[in-house]
């Protein structure tokens, strides 16, 4: 790197908002620990959707008492999924 400074890295980000259309397989977030996979999404480091459906966020606290945010897929109903 030119001047021996470090860029930040530009992968690292949310890519898909609430209420955005998803096809099965499709990256929600990556990079980003502080997103936890919930009900249709599956990953770690990456969250990737398991179905095709509608993206929404939950906010749920732990038994340690941490507040964390999930990433959850909402399946189409079946005249959704057609078009």
């Amino acid at each position: 790197m030119t001047g021996g400074f470090s860029t930040p890295k530009k992968d690292k980000a949310v890519k898909a908002s609430g209420g955005k259309l998803v096809k099965a397989g499709e990256i929600l977030v990556r990079g980003i620990d502080t997103y936890k996979a919930g009900i249709g999404v599956k990953g770690l480091g990456t969250l990737f959707a398991l179905k095709a459906g509608k993206v929404y966020f939950t906010r749920k606290k732990t038994s340690h008492g941490r507040l964390r945010t999930f990433v959850n897929v909402a399946p189409l109903a079946k005249k959704e999924a057609k078009k």
